[in-house]
């Protein structure tokens, strides 16, 4: 049974358009998907609040159902989103960024989910200094990123213009 090897797709030598800038909006975009995971389970949490205060205190009790649920949301969100056509969460879509594996091909949902816990394991079991790998590799890729075979690169619409813009750069 042969092994195929495939070769990295994206190289930061010949392609600098695809890494540029991306360490720093994908901190943004990070930002965003936090906030949007988070507006539901808030949500969900007054409205267990409500629920308790109407049943005289039994309501209450639904407090536990709370963290899987924040688990479970966020796996699927995860999934879902980097495992969609454009591989990307929508922090990473209004960052411009999208995630692809180290041979090009797009995320799946189960590399989004698996994606999600190997970055909130890594972080919470090595500190966030773990982040610090990201500026001694060329492209920009996180520790999770580097045992998963993921990296996350600009879109094509703005690698283009980045690419437009370094042309027109070099032509005046």
């Amino acid at each position: 049974m042969p092994i195929d090897i495939k070769p990295h797709a994206y190289d930061p030598q010949r392609n600098p358009e695809l890494f540029d800038g991306v360490l720093a909006r994908r901190v943004v975009a990070f930002v965003i998907d936090f906030v949007v995971i988070s507006i539901p389970v808030v949500l969900a949490a007054m409205f267990i609040f409500a629920f308790g205060i109407v049943t005289l205190g039994l309501g209450f009790a639904l407090y536990w159902l709370l963290s899987p649920a924040t688990v479970i949301w966020a796996l699927c969100y995860f999934g879902v989103t980097l495992g969609g056509p454009r591989s990307a969460t929508i922090g990473m879509r209004v960052m411009d960024l999208e995630m692809r594996t180290w041979y090009g091909a797009p995320a799946y949902f189960v590399l989004g989910a698996v994606h999600a816990i190997a970055f909130w394991i890594s972080v919470s079991a090595l500190t966030p200094f773990i982040l610090l790998v990201a500026f001694f590799n060329e492209r920009s890729r996180l520790l999770h990123d580097i045992v998963l075979g993921t990296v996350i690169i600009n879109n094509p619409e703005r690698a283009a213009m980045l690419r437009a813009g370094r042309a027109g750069y070099g032509a005046a």
